[in-house]
């Protein structure tokens, strides 16, 4: 068998690992270092380009229960950053140019494994039995056009402006009421109300939170899309006649109508996990839970993806992709890593390392391996694939599992909950893979 990958990112190495381990013949197509993007500066795979940390190793994190499951699914991302770590407290931080080295080192050392130093502009899989397309979220725009041609202008984007997602359970239904802005529709909104003097609290604390910084090929991005303390900026009335404007909304309970209104959209099917409406923001995470918490209906709201605005080539993967991360109109192409829309260092793993094994058991006669629902990988997998509203890039999230059958009141007992019940679902799922 002979497979392609195009991508040297964490998707792409760890989908090379997964083929070469089960006797592939694997071709790498990567660009560096006859070229690279403004984020990339080391001419070895997989490079840390951002944070040397890759978030908590504990098992009341999502984060945590992910690297739970790919330690049972024999990742070698995984396995190289224990081995380069260095001390970060919970966190699984590594020295971002051993960790690199080491992954160009064991994928060399396979003889199966060719890499070729190629700018590809064309998405063909001829000679191969399959290809895994894993450029990451700085695909070079040489290679744009053959995206475009699969995937149409429409439904390919080049850069994240999403909003907070929160747990529904975790929403004060107390303060919040539902309507729909002037009574039309089925009341599908949420709507979190702020008096005056709430709304002006909340103003100065979000004009004066902190923000990412931009990286500089980053900084013409967002011209069309306004990051909600930019707006506030502009005058403390603006967001009120922007994403917080109570017109046509009437609190049904008091008979008043609010000074300000958020208004929350469901994000999935099944209602539990609501998106901010209008709030994409360049503010840094820890800013977000605290300005936004001081809304009253978000007081206690747990945040399943925090709000983000950056370059990043994604594709609308639902309309296009099943979950495991095939092309339904082309049964010979793969797609993985954060162009998929996943968000994150070990989340693009996940994704290369189950768009390879799926590739490499279908082609192989075997059925697909059934990843459930209750895993973080299972989860990701029904992200990219399931077709509900905007589509926007999602981390490892407990709010993303399938609920519980139970329902625990304590938050950390919850979260232990989820993984138990997460890795006992993936010890099984390995037993046949």
């Amino acid at each position: 068998m002979r497979a392609k990958v195009i991508g040297g990112g964490f998707a792409g190495c760890e989908a090379c690992y997964q083929l070469l381990k089960r006797g592939v013949d694997v071709t790498l197509t990567e660009m560096k270092p006859l070229k690279k993007s403004p984020a990339h500066h080391l001419d070895t795979l997989c490079e840390v380009v951002c944070s040397n940390s890759f978030k908590s190793d504990l098992l009341d994190t999502a984060s945590g229960l992910l690297k739970a499951e790919m330690r049972l699914l024999d990742s070698l991302v995984l396995d190289v950053a224990e081995q380069t770590k260095v001390p970060a407290g919970g966190a699984l931080a590594v020295d971002r140019y051993a960790f690199s080295a080491e992954m160009t080192r064991r994928l060399e050392a396979f003889p199966s494994f060719n890499r070729v130093e190629a700018v590809e502009t064309s998405l063909s899989d001829e000679g191969y039995d399959f290809v895994i397309v894993a450029t990451g979220p700085l695909t070079d725009e040489a290679l744009v056009p053959a995206l475009q041609k699969v995937f149409g202008s429409k439904f390919l984007y080049f850069f994240d402006a999403v909003a907070p997602i929160v747990t529904a359970e975790s929403i004060d239904l107390d303060s919040a009421f539902v309507a729909s802005r002037y009574g039309k529709g089925e009341a599908d909104y949420l709507n979190c109300p702020m008096d005056k003097q709430q709304y002006l609290a909340f103003y100065d604390n979000l004009v004066s939170a902190e923000t990412v910084q931009l990286q500089e090929f980053e900084n013409n991005v967002f011209e069309g899309c306004m990051p909600i303390e930019v707006m506030a900026k502009r005058g403390v009335d603006t967001m009120r006649f922007g994403p917080l404007r109570p017109i046509g909304l009437r609190d049904e309970r008091t008979g008043e109508k609010p000074y300000a209104v958020l208004q929350l959209r469901k994000e999935n099917i099944d209602g539990t996990r609501y998106n901010l409406v209008g709030f994409q923001t360049n503010l840094k995470y820890g800013e977000q839970k605290r300005v936004f918490s001081m809304i009253p209906a978000l007081r206690e709201a747990e945040f399943v993806r925090y709000g983000v605005m950056h370059r990043n080539t994604y594709i609308d993967a639902p309309k296009f992709l099943d979950r495991n991360f095939q092309l339904k109109t082309d049964k010979k192409l793969f797609f993985a890593g954060q162009l998929t829309g996943v968000e994150g260092y070990m989340e693009s793993a996940v994704s290369g390392l189950v768009s390879a094994l799926q590739a490499y058991r279908i082609f192989s006669g075997l059925a697909p391996v059934p990843f459930s629902s209750e895993t973080i990988t299972g989860a990701l997998c029904d992200h990219v694939s399931s077709d509900f509203g905007e589509y926007s890039p999602m981390n490892a999230s407990f709010g993303i599992l399938a609920p519980l059958s139970e329902k625990i009141r304590d938050k950390s007992q919850r979260k232990i909950a989820y993984s138990h019940r997460a890795i006992e679902n993936m010890k099984k799922t390995v037993i046949n893979i």
